[in-house]
């Protein structure tokens, strides 16, 4: 059986090589995969104009430089919003998608939890860069749960783009049409991967109506023990290697039949 072609795209924050590491290793021989940075950090400074379809542009220009006229779309967080973007724009490339934790889905049918969640979140955009990292951090995860310090020693040099970035995010969130219809006519598998003690008024929500509004097939795999910031992707790369393995596999049974 040929590799699954796969794109992987990341979070606001690790880079894509850094936060796909584990999971392609487990992955291994069974997967044609590239995990592809995001558009935003190209540059020191986001790009003029950059919003969601510049990152649509962005995989559909990867795969086409690999002549890839279908393939399997993975993304995480704010690469999971852009990989909602890109299924609307583009369905007829992808085989399957896979949604890791996106940190956004659209502006319709908000929950009360939801909306203040996103009200918290734009709080954020005021906070000078110090702040706001552990403040974002903090909404990412289930009241309660305690996060780790930073490690030790100076950050990595790619650190100084992501507050800058994450706030690109949030206004690429108040601005950007996703089209709700072209999300409810993609018809191929749907995967959803959430963590137990994410924030549940964030990507419970956003899985709820993801699978009650949208994609006819649709499946949601719950990791009890992990949370946004230490993703199955990251800590439970074998479960969530066979997860995604049994995911491609039926979406290409009708091409092999």
């Amino acid at each position: 059986m040929a590799p699954f072609r796969v794109i992987l795209l990341p979070g606001g924050v690790l880079p894509a090589d850094a936060a796909y590491g584990k999971l392609l290793e487990v992955l291994g021989s069974s997967v044609d995969a590239v995990a592809k940075d995001l558009e935003l950090y190209a540059e020191d400074n986001p790009p003029p104009g950059w919003n969601l379809d510049t990152e649509v542009d962005g995989v559909l220009r990867e795969a086409d430089s690999r002549h890839w006229d279908t393939f399997h779309l993975i993304g995480y967080s704010g690469g999971g919003a852009a990989a909602l973007a890109f299924t609307t724009k583009y369905p007829e490339r992808l085989q399957s998608l896979a949604l890791l934790e996106p940190a956004w889905a659209g502006t319709w049918d908000w929950s009360p939890g939801y909306r203040q969640h996103q009200k918290e979140y734009e709080q954020l955009r005021a906070l000078p860069a110090e702040q706001l990292m552990p403040a974002f951090m903090q909404l990412q995860v289930r009241p309660g749960v305690v996060l780790p310090p930073p490690p030790p020693g100076p950050q990595p040099s790619w650190m100084a783009k992501r507050p800058a970035g994450i706030r690109a995010f949030l206004e690429a969130f108040q601005t950007y049409d996703l089209d709700r219809s072209r999300l409810a006519a993609f018809s191929q598998p749907v995967f959803f991967a959430l963590g137990g003690l994410s924030h549940p008024d964030a990507y419970g929500d956003i899985a709820a109506r993801l699978a009650r509004v949208f994609f006819p097939d649709f499946h949601l795999e719950v990791f009890p023990r992990r949370h946004h910031l230490d993703p199955p992707h990251r800590v439970e790369p074998e479960r969530l290697a066979e997860e995604l393995r049994r995911h491609w596999a039926r979406a290409e049974e009708p091409a092999a039949a």
